[in-house]
């Protein structure tokens, strides 16, 4: 499955995050490209807080979309922000 859309994917995480490396790896598998920023520098902390409104790990930006808390909670509004079809659970 390829990205159907031309949406960016920002994603913040941390390493040792497990969500973002959840994350990471369903990107990967999806043959979905992102650019990632470490949360654990403190002026990319800052720059996620000023866009976000939060300070967890991942969040997730596609387009004007914001998402943040464990990944299997966020994957439906994923799916749906990249315009790709609901997986079956």
């Amino acid at each position: 499955m390829t990205l159907s859309s031309k949406e960016q994917i920002l994603i913040y995480t941390t390493p040792t995050c497990p969500d973002c490396q959840q994350l990471k790896d369903w990107l990967a598998k999806e043959q979905l490209s992102f650019e990632e920023r470490d949360l654990t520098d403190p002026k990319i902390m800052a720059e996620a807080k000023a866009r976000t409104g939060v300070r967890v790990a991942p969040i997730i930006i596609i387009g004007e979309h914001i998402f943040y808390g464990t990944f299997s909670s966020q994957k439906p509004n994923i799916l749906a922000a990249l315009k790709l079809p609901k997986e079956n659970s």
